[in-house]
């Protein structure tokens, strides 16, 4: 029998086990850092099947890193996501995403057990907002691994993901506060200001490069209708194709924030609202052995859409660091979306197990 072989044995073996896990992590979802009954289901199944574990890492409460093997090189890890949505649960599939992380340790355990290095496991919280696996490249937690394996479950069969960079920023401009009928010369209007930026950026969107965008919403903007406001807050989501073009969309937004403050006698403070997260670099050689493999399966993997892209993520960071990859397989069909109800439902139905 082939390796090959013994793997898909191993994980027909542990699938209902697995599918267990799944759907009791769908039905029970836990938001950001508050992943508790996932992270315990998780490490006591590699528990069981005598992996060393240990919780907490990146100082974590939900997050751990899991061995088995040699200890020695090459040290490849999985990578387990299982933070849930607000409002709608896993509607974007993590449950998936720990379960066949989960199931790829315990195939290959069983299947090599004189493996010549090192399997890690690694959970990582919050990819949903706070970044874990941010946490965790600082930490330490992914030093000595040599790749990062992970999928994602999608509305397309795609070997790597158009993932893009991404970061909040926050705009606070500073005006004066005056009555608008009594004394309004005496009032400098700070949400003026920042509906000014909002334009300013409307105009810049126009020209922005491929898979750069900006989007905002007013946070702060005045407390009655009878005040000028001295104080108006946004807060604006930017994307890049790439980190570099992130950055400089920011820089942008910054002289854009800047100029309308020197023009309205407004102060304004910019600042990174979020550690925000890099675009996602792909491993063509490690996705393409993955679309291999999974050819066998009856699922083939072709290239992303030319133009589409499906958001950001924290694997972004890793990518940049050490090799990885985050392919695309579809549980839905190519009109939906995910973070919507039916994703939701389509993360806990049979086409799941395909």
């Amino acid at each position: 029998m082939t390796v090959h072989e013994r793997v898909r044995e191993e994980v027909e073996r542990h699938a209902d086990e697995l599918w267990r896990i799944s759907l009791l992590l769908h039905d029970k979802p836990e938001l950001a850092f508050q992943e508790h009954l996932a992270s315990a289901e998780l490490v006591s199944a590699l528990t069981a099947a005598q992996f060393e574990v240990e919780h907490g890492v990146a100082s974590l409460p939900t997050a751990f890193r899991a061995h088995w093997g040699t200890g020695a090189p090459p040290r490849v890890a999985l990578l387990l996501e299982y933070d849930a949505l607000p409002g709608l649960g896993h509607a974007c599939g993590h449950n998936l995403i720990a379960t066949a992380g989960l199931g790829a340790a315990l195939a290959v355990r069983y299947a090599m057990p004189d493996l010549a290095g090192t399997l890690m496991v690694i959970g990582t919280p919050a990819e949903e907002g706070g970044g874990g696996k941010v946490l965790e490249l600082k930490a330490g937690v992914f030093d000595g691994i040599e790749a990062a394996l992970m999928f994602h479950p999608g509305v397309h069969d795609w070997r790597y993901a158009p993932l893009t960079a991404q970061i909040e920023v926050g705009v606070r401009f500073h005006g004066r506060a005056a009555h608008p009928t009594g004394n309004p010369t005496e009032g400098i209007d700070a949400l003026a200001a920042l509906v000014q930026l909002f334009g300013a950026l409307a105009m810049l969107r126009s020209r922005l490069p491929l898979g750069s965008h900006v989007q905002g919403i007013i946070t702060e903007g005045g407390t009655a209708t009878n005040i000028v406001p001295d104080l108006a807050e946004g807060r604006f989501g930017i994307r890049g194709l790439t980190t570099a073009a992130r950055d400089d969309l920011v820089a942008q937004l910054t002289e854009c924030a800047h100029g309308i403050a020197r023009a309205t006698g407004t102060t304004v403070d910019v600042w990174p609202a979020s550690d925000g997260y890099q675009h996602v670099r792909d491993n063509a050689a490690l996705s393409g052995a993955f679309a291999q493999h999974i050819a066998e399966s009856g699922i083939t993997l072709g290239e992303p859409t030319p133009g589409v892209f499906l958001g950001s993520s924290d694997i972004g960071d890793v990518s940049n660091t050490l090799p990885a990859i985050h392919p695309f397989v579809a549980i839905a069909d190519a009109d939906q979306s995910d973070h919507t109800p039916e994703f939701a439902a389509a993360a806990a139905s049979p086409r799941g197990r395909r």
